[in-house]
């Protein structure tokens, strides 16, 4: 959920964070239906690490950058195969479906939010018993488990 907190706006889709290297590097490129905004959190203010290119993008996009405040500092929706720099320096940007600047009715000053969706259906690791006895006797190369004594699984 993205809300404007200046307008009392809000955006009530999916948001993912791009806060590493390689989240950031991978962005929407290739994303065929874009129904989330992903924030980039930025190694430092600047307007060339806000700059963006939009090669690879399927689909064009809104564009919100904001300072170290969150305050928005430039907007805009991207087309296709071009380049994109801020008017001043940015530390985070968000991107999103077309339609997102409108219903946050993004000004530049505006203090935005952002609240990321939890990441579901991740491995969990679990800690399981082995079986006491393992058996490839008469079964063709097929093992067999002759009994397990418990398995248990704990929340990380």
């Amino acid at each position: 959920m993205l809300v404007n907190e200046t307008k009392g706006r809000i955006w009530h889709g999916r948001v993912r964070l791009a806060d590493t290297f390689f989240k950031r590097f991978r962005g929407l490129m290739l994303v065929r239906d874009i129904n989330y905004a992903l924030v980039f959190v930025l190694p430092a203010e600047t307007r060339a690490n806000a700059s963006i290119h939009m090669f690879f993008m399927l689909s064009d996009i809104d564009v919100i950058w904001l300072d170290s405040s969150r305050r928005v500092v430039d907007f805009k929706t991207a087309r296709k195969w071009r380049v994109y720099v801020p008017k001043k320096a940015a530390r985070y940007i968000i991107e999103g479906p077309v339609g997102m600047i409108n219903v946050l009715e993004v000004e530049e000053g505006d203090l935005i939010r952002w609240s990321p969706t939890e990441e579901k259906n991740k491995a969990v690791p679990v800690k399981i018993s082995l079986p006491e006895k393992i058996s490839f006797e008469g079964s063709n190369g097929i093992a067999i488990a002759e009994s397990v004594k418990e398995i248990r699984t704990e929340k990380a």
